[in-house]
């Protein structure tokens, strides 16, 4: 009874060897702007999980998943995939996307300084990713730690990593703007402010409005003189 119960468990752990990535390091990089470039990078691979993946693994599987999770909550999002980026030399295969709407981010707009205030969640990188049949990755796991938690970088880039997974190795990073001002983070939800675009500074001038008025009192009074 022993001696099977033995053999069973090293078949166990001789089969997750073969489907674990040995020394695999995944990186995620979230851009913020209008809305954000995402890019997941999951490099060296095991050679068997590199060669599975490559075929089965797409360039839309990631936004499908993070759609999908929104759609469960009656919301939607922008996606745009863009080709995977296949490095054969390391065994690297990297996933790149826009993703956009209310539901990841929203802008609002100071009255007073006319600065433009941002919202951005992160909870949906807490998704389960299959690379293959036989492999996947869980990042509601292996990334759960609210980016509030996470290591400032600078004052406009979030860092997390993870080194206690075993043969696993996760890093996150969230960049903002450059000219991202009043950092802060609520649980998995990133507020900042950037200066005032042209428009927005236009907008919120009078003059603006005295100019239009000017303009209409002009075409008003050209039309009484065809007239």
């Amino acid at each position: 009874m022993k001696k099977a119960l033995l053999a069973a468990v090293l078949v166990c752990l001789l089969t997750l060897s073969l489907s674990m990535p040995a020394n695999a390091e995944i990186t995620g990089n979230i851009n913020v702007g209008e809305d954000l470039y995402v890019t997941f990078e999951f490099k060296d691979l095991d050679q068997t999980v590199y060669d599975q993946a490559k075929l089965q693994f797409t360039a839309e599987k990631i936004p499908e998943i993070i759609t999908n999770n929104f759609e469960l909550r009656n919301q939607t999002v922008g996606t745009r995939a863009l080709p995977l980026d296949i490095d054969d030399t390391i065994r690297t295969i990297s996933s790149s996307f826009y993703l956009g709407g209310s539901a990841i981010i929203s802008l609002t707009i100071n009255k007073t300084t006319l600065k433009r205030i941002y919202e951005v969640k992160t909870d949906w990188r807490k998704i389960k990713v299959n690379l293959t049949d036989t492999f996947s990755v869980d990042f509601a796991q292996l990334a759960a730690t609210p980016v509030a938690e996470w290591q400032n970088q600078d004052d406009t880039t979030f860092y997390y990593e993870n080194r206690n997974t075993g043969t696993l190795d996760v890093f996150f990073y969230l960049r903002l703007p450059a000219s991202a001002s009043d950092v802060r983070a609520q649980g998995d939800t990133v507020f900042f402010e950037v200066p005032p675009y042209t428009e927005d500074i236009l907008l919120g001038t009078p003059f603006l409005i005295l100019i239009a008025l000017a303009i209409a009192l002009v075409i008003i009074l050209l039309y009484r003189k065809v007239r």
